[in-house]
């Protein structure tokens, strides 16, 4: 593979100016994930420390082997929703290593509403069990929930992909043989109460641990009965008559040291195997990515010096380099895995899609992940291009990301727009992992195309009855279009509502995509049912 030779100029004023906008912008990134982290009101703070509890990332540390990485998965979910009252959306989830294996740590936050579960919060618990089953990652569950924020019932209760979907997610690892192991360290209330039920191995912690379908006054209102906690559902009630725990620990440290002991006797993962050497480092710096993404989110630059900044040697052996070349394809390693490159360098064309078709093919056949980084403002449009069969050479590119057997990993280093988003393995084509960076974008199209799209529209139905709209009224129509598309596409609106799995710093990049490719190959990689179609 050759050496990526990079054209960019560190000492150019252009590039100082991204470098400073976009290390300010990892900076609020920083700030904003703190805040979430670990800023709780002190009577929360109080209140955990009055039951004898951790605090939830306290917790986690206790679990995970000493300086290991922990990648935190969805930081930011919920930051725009709820008025900012639920960091994390209550739940902190992410991949460690506990004892020496990779598995995916689930933890209700008590000093969030008590640890109950939001909308959001189901969605994220949702997203980590699907990414256990995905990747056969054990799951650790740290429960303590106070059950379903009951006003947002009609939110998380029904449909398929509400609270249920946790549970069936759950059955579904355990009949994979999958383990899951929990600890019930607070009250597990009503739906809360199934995820230790439905885990493998159920550990409970004397004193403040409790699980019941109905906490005392749930009970006292359907039955009459008055019952303490403790009677109710109970560390000692619930391993010595119930059966419904495992084991009893006099401490949250001791029950962690338990988890510890019994993901230790678990069997060590299976790699599929892939085209692996040894490691090493870009031969370029990962912080000149500040300097080379554009202030101005429609500046086009040069997705290969991105790809220089992450890859194994910044070497890359570019496929088909001279055809569509709004599309980058090629190989490269990443911690010494072998992987399929496919970048944007602009609108995707027949030619383009037409060839990220064909190199997917190519990698599913030999067992190559994918990596897709996404800066794209959709597929070209117009009457020419549909004449040459845009929509039809788009709809075998999508048939290809859709098909293709290896795992797939998206990050969103910039736009991403229209069916541009689908076709670059968006959300809806089942990335094992999808990040964002901070000044990424991804919408239907962009704001000013949106405003422009709609203001067009009312002044064609003007023009029916003999009206015109005036320089100030469509102003008036565009900007607060213009101004929701912007809010709305925003990488933090985005990470709210979990349409990724976290916003990363450019910089960590790099990192967070090899622990995600390793965690993926804990499942085998089905062989391809067809050979490669030259498309």
């Amino acid at each position: 593979m050759q050496r990526i030779a990079s054209a960019v100029d560190v000492k150019s004023r252009e590039f100082r100016l991204n470098q400073l906008h976009n290390r300010q912008l990892a900076a609020e990134l920083k700030e904003r994930q703190r805040t979430v982290r670990y800023n709780r009101a002190e009577r929360e703070l109080e209140r955990l420390r009055r039951q004898n509890k951790l605090f939830v990332r306290d917790r986690i540390e206790a679990l995970l082997d000493p300086e290991t990485p922990f990648l935190e998965l969805s930081t930011l979910a919920a930051n725009k929703a709820y008025d900012g009252d639920v960091p994390g959306a209550a739940q902190v989830v992410g991949i460690g290593i506990v004892a020496g294996h990779e598995v995916i740590v689930h933890a209700d936050d008590a000093s969030v509403k008590g640890g109950a579960w939001y909308p959001l919060s189901v969605k994220k618990i949702v997203r980590a069990l699907d990414i256990a089953i995905e990747n056969r990652l054990p799951v650790v569950h740290l429960c303590d929930c106070a059950g379903g924020f009951l006003p947002l019932q009609a939110e998380f209760f029904a449909d398929r992909y509400y609270a249920g979907r946790i549970f069936r997610n759950q059955s579904i690892l355990s009949k994979m043989a999958v383990p899951q192991v929990a600890i019930a360290m607070g009250h597990c209330t009503a739906g809360g109460a199934y995820v230790p039920a439905l885990s493998d191995y159920n550990i409970i912690v004397e004193g403040t641990g409790a699980i019941f379908l109905g906490g005392p006054p749930v009970v006292k209102a359907a039955t009459g009965e008055t019952v303490s906690a403790e009677e109710l559902g109970g560390a000692h009630m619930h391993t010595s008559v119930s059966g419904t725990s495992d084991y009893l620990a006099n401490s949250e440290m001791h029950a962690i040291a338990i988890a510890r002991d019994i993901v230790a006797g678990f069997n060590p993962a299976t790699k599929a195997s892939i085209n692996r050497v040894a490691p090493e480092p870009p031969a370029y710096d990962a912080s000149e990515l500040y300097g080379i993404l554009p202030r101005d989110p429609r500046v086009q630059f040069d997705m290969r010096e991105i790809i220089a900044r992450l890859v194994d040697g910044s070497r890359f052996h570019e496929y088909q380099p001279r055809y569509g070349e709004s599309l980058v394809c090629g190989f490269a390693r990443l911690y010494g895995y072998q992987i399929g490159l496919i970048a944007n360098n602009g609108a995707l064309f027949s030619d383009s899609a037409l060839k990220g078709a064909h190199f997917i093919q190519l990698c599913d056949k030999n067992r190559t992940p994918l990596l897709f980084l996404q800066n794209i403002t959709g597929f070209m449009v117009g009457r020419e291009y549909e004449r040459r069969g845009i929509t039809k050479d788009g709809a075998k590119l999508i048939m290809a990301v859709s098909g293709a057997s290896v795992p797939k990993f998206t990050v969103i280093c910039n736009r991403s727009h229209g069916a541009g988003t689908f076709a670059m393995a968006g959300r809806a084509f089942d990335s094992r992992f999808m990040f964002s960076w901070p000044q990424s974008q991804i919408s239907a199209m962009g704001a000013e195309q949106a405003a422009g799209v709609l203001t067009h529209v009312k002044a064609r139905q003007l023009a029916r009855t003999g009206g015109r709209l005036s320089e100030q009224e469509l102003a008036a129509i565009r900007e607060p279009i213009v101004e929701e598309y912007r809010e709305r596409s925003s990488a933090y609106y985005a990470t709210s509502e979990i349409w990724d799995d976290g916003i990363l710093d450019p910089v960590d990049t790099r990192n967070a995509l090899a622990i995600v490719l390793s965690a993926s190959l804990n499942t085998p990689i089905e062989a391809p049912r067809y050979g490669v179609f030259r498309m």
